[in-house]
């Protein structure tokens, strides 16, 4: 089980920047508390179709951010990506190309790959979403357990990951349904779908699909492939 949560399993680094520091590391939420350091050392790097808007705020020039939209330091936001009206972006957050981040969408401490989807009242704190992968109206990351104890990833065995806040690792072309709850240290693989209103829990297995009441199936047929 272990092999299947790892970053080569669950995500195609040539969709992000995000590469270098993933590249680094064994389980993806390992990378989670390097997030910010990183950002800045990549800033120095980035070409000049990247223009500062605001203190370690970065914004690709095709990019199109509503005025209305919150962009807190550091952050990268990539190339024909577009920031919706009322958009809170705390910081700690590298955005990718062509994504969506929609009306009253909250991140905070997050890899978004290229592509990604977070179109409507999400909130996405202290997690990884993988390339096309996209979180229905609604949906959310929830990041710190209820009785703040470290988050444990629940595979056989259990890994201690040693982190008080972390949300949920979405492999590639992952799809959660509307209003669905990702608890702590849920890890998605590539292509899984999750229906609406679920409470998801625990590693789900690439191509599985999450439904009413925690029922998980396997998918007959294969899609999303690049």
């Amino acid at each position: 089980m272990r092999d299947s949560i790892t970053v080569p399993a669950l995500l195609d680094l040539s969709h992000t920047l995000a590469a270098p520091l993933l590249e680094k590391v064994t389980f993806p939420w390992e990378a989670l508390p390097q997030i910010s350091a990183f950002i800045l050392s990549l800033i120095p790097t980035l070409n000049a179709d990247y223009q500062e808007v605001a203190p370690s705020v970065w914004v690709h020039k095709t990019a199109v951010v509503a005025p209305t939209a919150y962009l807190g330091g550091p952050c990268v936001i990539g190339p024909e990506t577009e920031v919706r009206h009322g958009a809170f972006v705390r910081g700690s957050a590298l955005v990718g190309a062509g994504c969506v981040v929609g009306n009253s969408v909250e991140l905070k401490n997050v890899i978004l790959f290229d592509k990604v989807q977070t179109p409507h009242y999400n909130y996405v704190g202290d997690s990884i979403l993988g390339y096309r992968s996209h979180m229905g109206a609604g949906s959310i990351t929830s990041n710190v357990k209820s009785d703040k104890t470290l988050v444990v990833v629940k595979t056989e065995p259990p890994i201690e990951t040693g982190l008080k806040k972390f949300g949920a690792i979405l492999g590639d072309y992952v799809e959660v349904g509307c209003n669905s709850v990702l608890n702590p240290g849920c890890i998605l693989g590539r292509r899984v779908s999750v229906y609406p209103v679920s409470c998801v829990r625990g590693a789900i297995p690439a191509d599985s699909i999450v439904k009413t009441g925690g029922v998980i199936v396997t998918r007959q047929k294969e899609w999303g492939n690049s």
